[in-house]
């Protein structure tokens, strides 16, 4: 659905995005992860067609985005970070606009009122939206980039300046949408992403430094393993000192909880194989219950730290 091939886009002399190249495949959900300011809108406003690529090419199903711009365009539904509503409107009068400037002219009251549905808008359907909180003003953004019943959603920072309750609620319904839209989501909300989608791009000053799952982003940059146990402990026995007795054991630190009958402990090691076994052995071995032992991979935010710092 969206191929992109040495894209590279220069403000004056400033370089925005440099040599970018990504294809995503329809169906996908696919999170832009970056720091602000890394080139994360400008890739969008580019796929867009807000403004040109100063080199390299976009493909927007199947179609150019510079010579084919109108039929590319059309594939599209956006939703920028800042979304450019017309305040003195309702939200069915919008919707109304928002699909007669996209060229449709059947059925637009109907599906204004399909799109109502989805996104939680019917109490808000007359309600002027100056009048509306910052979350439901979010929802009509959403609204308006599926009027059209785009192929392709690309959303720029769909949650920010929503209040929490807003915030599940919005991630929730752009979830939805993933299943019948190819999705493109730009955050540097880290949660966020890994809620909703099942790949990530991460770019960094102006360039694609990681593409892939989170898991696997997560097995390939583990330099060191995290498991956590969970055991009733021996008196007779320091656990701490223990683990740290063994070469394999890099770090122990205790998670304990008064209202737990178990103690939890986190241990870093160095990535061999079979570590959990030789963990889980010198447990039993010493006379400690064991109750719980699973591996920890990296998190989103560690990766991201690990990808982004120099």
């Amino acid at each position: 659905m969206i191929k992109i091939s040495n894209m590279s886009k220069y403000y004056g002399d400033y370089p925005a995005v440099l040599d970018v190249s990504f294809s995503i495949e329809k169906g996908e959900t696919v999170g832009l992860l970056g720091p602000n300011g890394a080139g994360k809108s400008t890739t969008m406003k580019v796929m867009t067609g807000y403004t040109p690529p100063t080199s390299g090419k976009v493909s927007i199903g199947g179609y150019d985005i510079v010579d084919k711009s109108f039929e590319a365009r059309k594939q599209i539904g956006y939703l920028p970070e800042n979304v450019p509503l017309y305040l003195d409107m309702t939200v069915k009068e919008y919707l109304h606009f928002m699909a007669s400037i996209r060229g449709m002219k059947d059925g637009i009251s109907k599906r204004a009122d399909e799109v109502i549905d989805i996104t939680g808008l019917e109490t808000y359907r007359d309600v002027i939206i100056g009048k509306l909180s910052k979350g439901y003003r979010q929802r009509t953004g959403i609204a308006q980039s599926i009027i059209h019943k785009p192929k392709i959603l690309i959303m720029d920072e769909p949650t920010i300046g929503i209040d929490p309750v807003q915030v599940v609620e919005t991630r929730k319904l752009i979830q939805s949408l993933g299943g019948e839209h190819t999705l493109i989501l730009s955050s540097h909300i880290l949660p966020e992403v890994t809620t909703i989608c099942k790949r990530v791009l991460v770019i960094h000053d102006g360039k694609i430094v990681a593409d892939d799952t989170p898991n696997n982003l997560s097995k390939r940059l583990q330099s060191t393993q995290v498991c956590e146990v969970s055991i009733t402990e021996n008196n007779d026995v320091n656990f701490i000192k223990l683990l740290r007795g063994e070469s394999y054991v890099v770090d122990v630190r205790s998670k304990f909880d008064n209202n737990s009958e178990y103690k939890d402990y986190i241990i870093e090691t160095s990535s061999n194989a079979g570590v959990e076994e030789k963990i889980a052995k010198l447990i039993v071995d010493n006379g400690i219950g064991l109750h719980k032992l699973n591996s920890l991979p990296l998190t989103l935010e560690e990766i991201f730290l690990q990808l982004t710092s120099e």
